[in-house]
């Protein structure tokens, strides 16, 4: 009922403790009210960060560091909502998914609605209306004009908001059983390479430039897949969490044949799947076609957990993820 918004200090890089846990206790710094689900948030600058509301509503943060507060900067109200078509009149619609690339942000929500906001216009710089007829999960941006997003049969559509028609320039989809889609994020580098996860738990990947389909199908996770990230500066490593309690951390850098085996080492459990790669440099270990070439190796970061893995995302060596426990971990020895 009382849902805050958190800003956290992690403290410094000294305390680790063996297992990579961080040993201080983390510097709760300032928090503030917040009307509705959080449904996603993400920084837009060093100082403000965006928040998507279960009410429909968008919210700029500014986090002020000399005084250590937040406020509400800008609002956008009703971003998302239902229309009744009998009295025309509308209910709120959950924003479900927010996207980043300053000043403009990308929102969209249960009512199959993409807006463009830019940080300082109080209006919609951009709306498409009808862009689904199912809920839009997630979104994220192809190129600074072009935004991603997977809906709830399936789908993986590419939108030009420079294109003034309402229709996404390409759609992609898992065939036939029309999977709902949670999560979405692109390749840092190689923008043609995507990745999605779902309601199966499975892991797609995607080669935009060709075909309709996903290039490979990876069996993951027993429950909904609720976020996958590739790491932002080391790219071969791709990270997905889970309604099963899993996080696993998917490793294409080497050929795992070279490697030593982790099965039995520090009590992670490994596992390994058919991987090729033609040449790395120029094809990505991600859109393999020949699996008895090489293999990739996976880890879950979090072997005992029984609840839900909500949440995640990564910087450097640090990874923190959120779960159904109401804790927040932050590992930081992804390479150790």
């Amino acid at each position: 009922q009382d849902n805050r918004i958190s800003i956290w200090s992690a403290g410094d890089l000294g305390n680790v403790g063996l297992n990579g846990e961080y040993q201080g206790e983390p510097q709760l710094l300032c928090d503030i009210r917040h009307n509705g689900d959080v449904m996603d948030m993400q920084f837009l600058d060093q100082e403000r960060i965006v928040v998507a509301s279960s009410t429909g509503t968008v919210t700029v943060f500014r986090h002020h560091q000399n005084n250590q507060t937040l406020s509400a900067n800008q609002r956008w109200e009703k971003a998302h909502y239902h229309v009744d078509q009998d009295t025309s009149c509308g209910g709120a619609a959950a924003c479900t998914g927010v996207i980043c690339n300053n000043p403009e942000i990308v929102t969209v929500g249960e009512d199959g609605r993409i807006n463009l906001f830019r940080a300082d216009q109080k209006d919609a710089v951009r709306t498409i209306d009808n862009a689904d007829s199912s809920t839009l999960h997630a979104v994220t941006f192809l190129r600074t004009t072009e935004v991603l997003t997977v809906n709830s049969i399936g789908q993986l559509k590419i939108w030009d908001l420079r294109q003034q028609r309402n229709e996404p320039s390409q759609i992609f989809s898992l065939t036939g059983d029309r999977v709902p889609l949670h999560c979405v994020d692109r390749h840092p580098n190689q923008q043609h390479i995507v990745a999605t996860g779902g309601q199966d738990g499975m892991l797609s990947i995607w080669d935009i430039r060709q075909g309709t389909m996903p290039v490979s199908l990876l069996n993951a996770h027993e429950a909904e897949m609720w976020e996958v990230h590739f790491h932002p500066s080391n790219p071969d490593h791709l990270f997905t969490c889970s309604e099963d309690g899993s996080l696993w951390h998917w490793d294409t850098s080497t050929d795992v044949s070279e490697k030593p085996s982790f099965l039995h080492q520090g009590g992670r459990s490994t596992t390994y799947f058919s991987h090729n790669t033609i040449n790395q440099s120029v094809v990505s270990a991600w859109l393999s076609n020949d699996p008895t070439k090489d293999r990739m190796e996976i880890t879950n970061l979090i072997p005992n957990q029984t609840l839900s893995v909500n949440s995640l995302d990564i910087l450097g060596p640090c990874l923190v993820y959120g779960t159904d426990a109401e804790a927040i971990y932050v590992n930081r020895q992804l390479f150790a």
